[in-house]
């Protein structure tokens, strides 16, 4: 993918993102604000926390990745150098490794 696809693909993840991020707290202004209401609420402001922290770290890969791409280092793996394949960034353009190395940072994070 070359640099001008990948910023493409990854600005309009990131209008997307923030999107989705303005929605949940417009929709549900409680989140990050656990109240004491009813179990049921707890789990419903819990799950809107989880999404909208997942949106967050999605965000940040995404950012990093345009500062990669800015930087003319995207699509090299930030561990090991060599190149993410195609069909990676194609399915994750946000992606900053190779499977191998991603493969051996998430066994480490468990």
């Amino acid at each position: 993918m070359g640099p001008d696809t990948a910023r493409k693909r990854l600005d309009e993840m990131l209008a997307g993102l923030d999107r989705s991020i303005a929605v949940l707290h417009e929709e549900h202004p409680e989140a990050e604000h656990h109240t004491s209401d009813a179990g049921a609420s707890l789990s419903d402001t819990d799950r809107i926390d989880a999404a909208l922290d997942a949106l967050r770290r999605q965000r940040t890969e995404v950012l990093a990745a345009l500062t990669r791409n800015q930087e003319g280092t995207y699509g090299k793996c930030v561990d090991c150098g060599l190149p993410v394949p195609e069909a990676r960034l194609e399915a994750r353009p946000e992606a900053s490794r190779c499977v191998t190395c991603q493969s051996k940072r998430d066994r480490s994070h468990r």
